[in-house]
């Protein structure tokens, strides 16, 4: 049997592309273990019948944990932060699925996370201070987990993604009608590039990562599927939908007041990813992603394959 790789959030998003990535190869060279809270769901019964081993799983129940990571080669391992909006919670989690591959002894992990902001700017310094101690929760915890893996000696690749263009169409983040009629694409960054990728890319790319071997491990990996600026995502976004699109950008603070949950999080987000722009954009070169995906998806591709799924008012 050819070795397990245990795919946490196997019906999600990020994570489904690698499901079928394994599923996929002609040459089989690993199982697919898929790791969900909802074994019984539609997706979870697909990749049963396509051939994956399905295991019930909860990232707050350690015991199931710990029995999803047995037998297990290798781990794609990931956190929801915007299930449940907890800092705290989502480092409990990283720290679970560390423990457990830990004691399982899986060779491979692969850590999808991001960087710890609190490297590059003292919270509090030049934005406000989120949930006691964070710049921005979601970047921060994922970070801040690195050591979980690292100092318990892991065999792990830190995969660090770039903003979804799937956010166009599950996040609320799509082209919105302003007072004159004319979209407008709201993104508080004013001519700074976004690294970006299509969700469906990150899993080939962590495919591509397993298909290494230990190549990877012990590194650091950023992927990006290309880094458009505001103004050029709205060009492309107006050619593929076929009317004018405006690229607005107002501050952070402006951004954090139209109080969605989790507003200020993002507001802080894209002003480290503005103010820290060339560092952010270096760790996440598109070439790296090509080379594991070679199908990798610009801006344009995506758009052609999705623009009916994005939600224009």
């Amino acid at each position: 049997m050819p070795p397990i790789i245990a795919v946490f959030g196997a019906t999600g998003a990020q994570v489904g592309s690698l499901a079928r990535a394994i599923l996929a190869d002609p040459e089989r060279r690993f199982a697919l273990r898929a790791v969900t809270r909802k074994p019984d769901g539609a997706a979870a019964r697909a990749l049963a019948a396509a051939g994956a081993e399905v295991v019930a799983a909860d990232l707050d129940d350690p015991p199931s944990v710990e029995r999803a990571m047995r037998g297990a080669h290798g781990a794609f391992c990931v956190t929801n932060y915007w299930e449940h909006l907890s800092p705290e919670r989502e480092l409990a989690q990283a720290d679970t699925m560390a423990r457990a591959a830990s004691s399982a002894g899986v060779n491979h992990v692969i850590w999808s996370t991001l960087e710890d902001t609190r490297e590059y700017v003292r919270p509090g310094a030049s934005m406000p201070v989120l949930a006691g101690r964070y710049n921005v929760p979601h970047f921060d915890a994922k970070g801040e987990a690195n050591r979980a893996f690292i100092e318990r000696g892991l065999p792990t690749t830190l995969l660090y993604t770039s903003f979804y263009w799937d956010n166009l169409i599950h996040f609320g983040m799509e082209p919105r009608r302003g007072a004159s009629g004319t979209l407008e694409f709201v993104l508080p960054m004013g001519d700074a590039r976004l690294p970006g990728i299509a969700a469906d890319d990150i899993g080939w790319c962590a495919f591509g990562i397993f298909a290494r071997g230990t190549g990877l491990v012990g590194k650091s990996v950023g992927i990006s599927g290309e880094h458009l600026s505001g103004a050029e995502m709205a060009e492309r976004l107006a050619l593929a939908l076929g009317e004018p699109v405006t690229h607005v950008s107002p501050t952070p603070r402006q951004y954090a007041a139209l109080g969605f949950p989790g507003a200020d999080d993002l507001a802080n987000m894209f002003q480290f990813k503005t103010d820290f722009e060339r560092a952010y954009r270096a760790a996440r070169n598109p070439s790296c992603a090509r080379e594991l995906h070679p199908g990798l998806q610009t801006f344009a591709h995506w758009l052609a394959r999705n623009k009916s799924r994005v939600p224009v008012g």
